[in-house]
């Protein structure tokens, strides 16, 4: 009750109010040493039940149009996923269900239906290899050095500082480092961690709704207007014809601006038709603000109390 009333104080009705977005990109099914920070489904059961207890969670079509016509209900909210995880409809699709909740998932679509992200390549070879090292000498990715492997911390590290290391390369340029490191890597890599088309229909025919976020979740600031529009564009139109509908809500892979998406970026999700685009900038929405750019958040605190204070303080810093 107390929470509800410090949200409500923050997060009021009508033309001053201010709508939350939080968002995630998968829900495990257990808790993976390899990706400690990863929503889990026991974890994302928790959240939702708080979420549930604390905001009127509103789906995004219908959030963004109250936003704009300054009658949003207090602490409103919206819940979004990114990129298309098959546990989206496996894990995250029935919490959200036994919560009583709706969510909006950005699907990128060049990955439905076997495909597999660039950083799930490099983490599934780190994992899977069983090899205590990556030796790298002679390849395209020898500037890493070898990958030692020799424990859990060991294989995090390793994870961390290839994405890191090539997260901003060009994309042919980083592919060649990713086929690199699985092919030293030696594993046999899954190809199920994306969704099928068929569960992003069933997502949609639960009451969900879905979103473009590209077709291979490029690094939008760095292409080519006629390469960016490809992107955008292409994923929009397969979503449309996979769903038999339109679709009209888009998420920035990565997110942040000038870094990731650039002015041009938003003026080409104008152009195709968009209603609305969501950045990973911190922060809830206004009235006045620009819907194409909203902002998105998650606390990362476990604690009940502590989640509530972190969503509370990103009202106030709005």
């Amino acid at each position: 009750m107390i929470m509800r009333k410090l949200l409500s104080s923050l997060s009021p009705s009508g033309g001053k109010a201010r709508l939350s977005i939080l968002f995630f990109h998968r829900a495990l099914p257990e808790p993976d040493s390899l990706r400690p920070d990863e929503i889990d489904a026991q974890r994302f059961d928790q959240i939702c039940g708080w979420l549930s207890q604390w905001f009127n969670v509103l789906p995004m079509h219908e959030a963004v149009a109250r936003l704009q016509r300054g009658d949003l209900p207090a602490r409103a909210m919206v819940i979004t996923f990114d990129d298309g995880y098959a546990d989206n409809h496996t894990v995250a699709l029935p919490i959200l269900q036994r919560h009583g909740l709706t969510a909006t998932f950005y699907v990128a679509t060049g990955f439905l239906d076997g495909g597999r992200m660039w950083n799930d390549s490099v983490v599934e070879s780190i994992r899977l290899s069983t090899a205590p090292l990556i030796e790298l000498a002679g390849t395209v990715a020898a500037p890493l050095g070898n990958l030692q492997l020799g424990d859990f911390s060991q294989r995090r590290s390793a994870i961390s500082q290839v994405i890191q290391a090539i997260k901003y390369l060009e994309p042919c340029e980083r592919l060649d480092w990713v086929s690199a490191i699985t092919e030293r890597a030696g594993a046999i890599l899954p190809n199920d961690l994306m969704m099928s088309s068929g569960q992003v229909c069933a997502l949609r025919d639960a009451g969900m709704q879905i979103g473009a976020h590209t077709v291979s979740h490029p690094i939008l600031a760095k292409l080519t207007r006629n390469a960016a529009q490809r992107e955008i564009a292409d994923s929009k139109h397969s979503l449309e014809a996979l769903l038999d509908e339109p679709v009209s809500l888009f998420a920035y892979p990565n997110g942040k601006l000038d870094e990731d998406y650039s002015a041009e970026s938003v003026q080409i999700v104008r152009e195709f038709g968009f209603s609305a685009a969501v950045s990973t900038a911190w922060g809830a929405a206004r009235t006045a603000d620009d819907i194409f750019q909203l902002p998105r958040f998650t606390p990362w605190d476990r604690g009940r109390l502590r989640f509530g204070i972190r969503l509370a303080r990103n009202l106030i810093n709005s």
